[in-house]
């Protein structure tokens, strides 16, 4: 496998619990990651958000010590941890798959961990069961994991990452194999668990509503960079490019000199009636959320426009092929780049 070759690495003298510095990940001539500088602040949630072969699990399974960058440096609590083992290092992972031992019960799966470090039993003991009653486990504890749901082994792979008191837990995908109802209440779960513990929590996702929900600040990768890094809202209403405006949810879009503007669905008025200054469409898709309907508007010239409106008695009787009229304020029209 050729590595990367080395690069400079940028100073900086902002504190920070996680520092990425100019790291680089190459295998073979694939560049997983192309010189990612980060850093993650003590007590946050923060999520790595991007499609699939971004680099966002090949950068978390660096900071777990499962592999080592080519370049840069990684920096926890401002030391250096190139080299160190795993085991050795303060975090904690939760995988996607949850990789629970068969033959131990829920108790023992807890404190596996414990275990290997050497607390004592007492002390053990105490923290396992401050664990489960944490994920409103307890009274399980004599469980195996194939007498478990889906949720309560998310629960135990939860509570034995946790149990080491680790300084950052990292978190795989960890929702993946829930189905959509379990999957939103947990994600309330896990923000309220982290904020009751303080410690801070690093998620991998690829999907934008998790991230939007549980994460203090998102980092939305591409191609092995960091395309953009804020709070939720922030690169959700003022996205820096196309890519980001498109990956996170949905935009519709306009060519505008070398850039674009972009307007979010639900920033655009839909009616049955024309006025002044909209534009004139026919319908071609109507979907129905329960609170909202998300419409289709298939212009006369142009990119057929995204429209989200919640429901109303004017567009109740709208049909496909029916005719309406969209428009906009231009403070809703947001500046990309390309």
């Amino acid at each position: 496998m050729d590595a990367c070759p080395d690069r400079p690495v940028s100073a900086s003298s902002a504190p920070s619990l996680v520092r990425f510095e100019d790291v680089t990940k190459c295998f073979g001539a694939v560049r997983a990651l192309d010189g990612v500088s980060l850093d993650i602040q003590a007590g946050e949630f923060f999520a790595l958000l991007g499609p699939s072969g971004c680099g966002k699990t090949t950068l978390m399974r660096l900071l777990a010590g499962f592999a080592e960058p080519d370049g840069g440096r990684i920096l926890l609590n401002g030391e250096d941890i190139a080299g160190l083992a795993p085991h050795r290092r303060p975090s904690s992972m939760m995988f996607q798959t949850y990789a629970l031992f068969p033959h131990l019960n829920v108790e023992k799966n807890v404190g596996f961990g414990l275990k290997q470090q050497g607390w004592a039993k007492d002390r053990a003991a105490e923290r396992v069961a401050e664990m489960l009653r944490l994920v409103r486990l307890d009274g399980l504890n004599r469980r195996r994991p194939d007498q478990l749901s889906g949720g309560q082994k998310q629960r135990v792979a939860l509570a034995r990452a946790l149990a080491p008191q680790p300084k950052i837990l990292l978190l795989d995908e960890p929702l993946a194999a829930l189905d959509r109802k379990l999957r939103e209440e947990t994600q309330l779960e896990l923000k309220a668990i982290q904020r009751k513990l303080g410690v801070t929590f690093m998620i991998v996702t690829h999907d934008q509503d998790e991230a939007m929900v549980v994460a203090d600040r998102i980092a939305v990768m591409r191609d092995g960079k960091i395309a953009q890094v804020g709070p939720p809202r922030d690169v959700y209403e003022q996205p820096q490019s196309r890519f980001v405006a498109e990956f996170l949810g949905e935009a519709n879009l306009f060519a505008d000199g070398d850039g674009w503007l972009m307007v979010r669905p639900q920033k655009i008025k839909l009616s049955t009636v024309a006025i002044s200054g909209s534009v004139a469409g026919a319908v071609s898709e109507i979907a129905y959320f329960g609170e909202r309907t998300r419409y289709v508007v298939q212009r006369d010239q142009g990119r057929a426009l995204v429209i989200s409106r919640t429901n109303d008695h004017e567009l109740s009787s709208l049909k496909v092929g029916d005719p309406v009229w969209a428009s906009f304020s231009p403070e809703a029209a947001i500046r990309v780049g390309s």
